[in-house]
């Protein structure tokens, strides 16, 4: 079988969940079939099994200060030349709406079932329309559109299942539930006291970590408000950085100044750090906390249980699918105002929650250990890539057959 993987992240081009998910899937897929990865950036390379060819269309290299939509037409231009440089495939499979016109575009080129993967649904993330303008509104034009020809679609989460089927009206027997991953070999606990103090982090006393994208849904703003609660003894590291917008950016600048001003030990790191870094910050880490408002999976979560590192995370998407309450660590009920609207009814009440939760961690360090060995133990047992890989590749087949039927 020859696949083709469309995605806007791939290595060195990673900053999200869903680039890290498409990374390891892609090495794995690599070992059972012909993988032709085709994604946004100058890559160009033949690994084993596996061809990327990064995609910069002329379009790309145009700048015009008075079209505020360009970057959407950088957008669709890719899609056009990833479809292009596709002359041949079994199925194609795509990531993110950013490559869902190209996965159309080949579907029917080339006759073959376009497969998309739910890492997250445009229409229950209002708050990018600061980001894309009124691109947004296109964006989730091409998602429902995108949706509807789909052949095969997986999710990362039950409750992914159920919101795909309910935002686009498709039927749930094409709907497949096949949980991320992560690598137990790369990510397991790791320590280093230089790359502490190298970011201004006393190893002596515990710390709460965040590892996130500045942006509405990670919840960055809920955990500063939550961070006037912890207990004075602790560090808060904010490993924060890609914010959607300038705006974004120097809103949450202006709450972490605030909260320096009230308590020491607030430490930003306000770049996205290579991952045999953010590891060794797992590691030493006495919580993760993850107070995202939104999260169809949260691969970062796996990450730091994987680092044995117990983790406190709001109730959200499939954040409860990984995080087992008071095994692993804590889930905190966000209680959002509407299916569509999700930030806390109220917020004091959710950041006092979740403050209550981390200190419990914070303030019982053989509490912290045994949830942490729990985390890795339940990352072992359940969410490895290589089993992840072979489940795709099945239901590509799955796929791939009714498809055949269908045409003949």
């Amino acid at each position: 079988m020859k696949i083709a993987l469309y995605t806007n992240e791939f290595p060195p081009n990673i900053y999200g969940g869903a680039g890290v998910h498409i990374d390891f899937l892609s090495q794995e897929l690599a070992k059972l079939a012909n993988v032709e990865v085709r994604c946004f950036g100058n890559q160009n390379e033949t690994l084993d099994s596996m061809n990327v060819l990064g995609i910069q269309s002329s379009l790309t290299k145009m700048e015009d200060e008075n079209n505020s939509h360009i970057k959407m037409f950088h957008n669709l231009s890719r899609n056009v030349e990833m479809s292009q440089h596709t002359m041949q495939a079994d199925v194609v499979h795509c990531h993110t709406w950013y490559t869902h016109l190209a996965g159309i575009f080949t579907r029917e080129l080339l006759q073959i079932p376009l497969i998309l993967t739910t890492h997250s649904l445009e229409t229950h993330r209002p708050w990018k329309v600061e980001q894309l303008g009124n691109g947004y509104f296109l964006s989730r034009w091409i998602e429902h559109q995108a949706y509807n020809t789909a052949d095969g679609v997986i999710a990362v989460s039950e409750q992914m299942k159920t919101d795909v089927v309910e935002a686009y009206g498709i039927n749930p027997e094409k709907v497949k539930v096949i949980h991320n991953g992560i690598d137990p070999e790369f990510y397991k606990p790791t320590f280093d006291n230089n790359l502490l103090e190298e970011y201004g982090i006393n190893p002596n006393i515990p710390f709460v970590l965040f590892v996130g994208r500045i942006t509405r849904q990670k919840g960055i703003s809920q955990l500063i408000g939550a961070a006037q609660y912890f207990t004075k003894n602790c560090q808060i590291v904010l490993c924060a950085g890609a914010p959607d917008t300038p705006e974004i950016a120097k809103e949450t600048e202006e709450l972490i100044t605030e909260l320096q001003s009230t308590r020491d030990g607030v430490i930003l790191i306000s770049e996205m750090l290579p991952r045999e870094k953010i590891k060794v910050l797992y590691s030493h880490a006495r919580v993760f906390a993850c107070p995202s408002l939104y999260e169809p999976f949260g691969i970062i979560n796996l990450e730091a249980m994987s680092c044995e590192t117990p983790v406190v995370g709001s109730a959200v998407g499939g954040i409860p699918e990984i995080i087992i309450e008071n095994e692993t660590g804590y889930l905190i009920p966000l209680e959002s105002k509407s299916r569509t609207d999700f930030y806390p009814k109220d917020e004091a009440v959710f950041q006092k929650h979740f403050a209550e939760k981390v200190n419990c961690l914070l303030e019982n360090k053989t509490l912290a250990i045994q949830m942490g060995k729990a985390g890795r133990k339940r990352v072992l047992d359940i969410f490895s890539w290589e089993s992840i890989a072979k489940t795709t590749y099945n239901f590509y087949q799955e796929v791939q057959s009714k498809f055949e039927k269908e045409k003949a």
